[in-house]
């Protein structure tokens, strides 16, 4: 049995540069990091004796002869990229919902194959397991997503990523823990309570990014200022005016990206101290990221007390295999 733990992340400026339709013709960068918040993979051999050869078990279970008969796209794909084809149990288990922004789809399959690797015997380093989570995806799936997702689940850590045509480069991010800290203590987050469907708002973007050129460049270099700002010794106040900037501009890529019930939530944690913020992910939905003063967050939590408040701290330790007892 393996036992595979992948973080969740949170992706603060760049979304949008990391669209293969970007960045083969312009750079991309994101500064994003992972949290404490995982998907679990659980992979085992499946004894002889069953009347299938394949058992999934996701937010439904799947029993089936053979991976072609699987439903589950990821799953399916996963396994033909890995060339394994009976025997085998994969149970999923996550801290938080899918389809809420916080990379969920690239985690689960940065994590199955981490698990599988180390089913067949192979141990796999962070950019292999990224290169081939973004295949499986892009390629394999085809899925209209951006590549900052598998990165982020794979290496860990608060990061900048940089993109070019067919590469990428992760640079982690220099700063004292006690300035990690204080930034930490500045951002809420929030379960606005709708789930959207990713593919289909990025899919939309994509479309029109040659529309939005000037839009992208611009945030793109709020990555170089950012990055910049944090290394530095100043207020971090500046980090969350980039926010609303950066959400301003972000809310302007498509009309499927916000609604009413989104700004709503974003005006009234503006109203009571939120200095900035922005929906996590394609937009649509999900988790809402804000940036408060901590001696403000009494206010914030008050005025959106209706909503579903997620506790954070920010990770290092990338996909990991936390139990391992036996090899395909």
């Amino acid at each position: 049995m393996i036992i595979s733990q992948t973080p969740f992340r949170i992706s603060f400026f760049g979304g949008g540069t990391d669209y293969p339709a970007w960045y083969r013709e312009e750079e991309g960068a994101v500064l994003s990091t992972s949290i404490d918040k995982y998907c679990y993979i659980n992979c085992r051999r499946l004894p002889g004796f069953f009347d299938y050869k394949i058992r999934v078990v996701y937010t439904k279970t799947e029993l089936v002869k053979t991976v072609e008969e699987i439903k589950h796209p990821a799953v399916r794909k996963s396994l033909k990229f890995m060339g394994i084809d009976k025997d085998l149990e994969i149970t999923h288990a996550a801290d938080l919902p899918a389809r809420t922004g916080l990379g969920a789809s690239s985690s689960f399959i940065v994590g199955l194959l981490n698990a599988l690797h180390v089913l067949k015997g192979k141990h796999v380093n962070p950019y292999e397991l990224a290169e081939n989570a973004i295949r499986i995806e892009q390629e394999c799936i085809g899925e209209a997503v951006g590549s900052q997702d598998q990165i982020a689940a794979a290496f860990g850590g608060l990061n900048r990523i940089d993109f070019f045509d067919n590469s990428f480069k992760v640079i982690p991010l220099d700063i004292p823990p006690e300035r990690v800290a204080t930034l930490e203590s500045h951002l809420l987050l929030y379960f606005t309570g709708i789930f959207r469907n990713a593919p289909e708002i990025a899919i939309e973007q994509i479309k029109h990014i040659n529309d939005h050129k000037t839009a992208l460049r611009e945030m793109r270099s709020m990555v170089d200022s950012a990055v910049k700002l944090l290394k530095g010794n100043g207020a971090l106040e500046e980090f969350g005016e980039m926010l609303h900037e950066a959400w301003m501009i972000k809310r302007s890529l498509s009309d499927r990206i916000t609604n009413t019930a989104i700004d709503s939530i974003y005006s009234a944690a503006r109203s009571a101290g939120a200095i900035g913020g922005k929906l996590l992910g394609a937009g649509g939905g999900g988790f809402m990221l804000l940036f408060v003063p901590p001696e403000r967050h009494y206010l914030v939590r008050e005025r959106l007390e209706k909503l579903f408040k997620v506790p954070f701290r920010f990770e290092n330790g990338g996909s990991q295999i936390i139990f391992r007892n036996s090899v395909l």
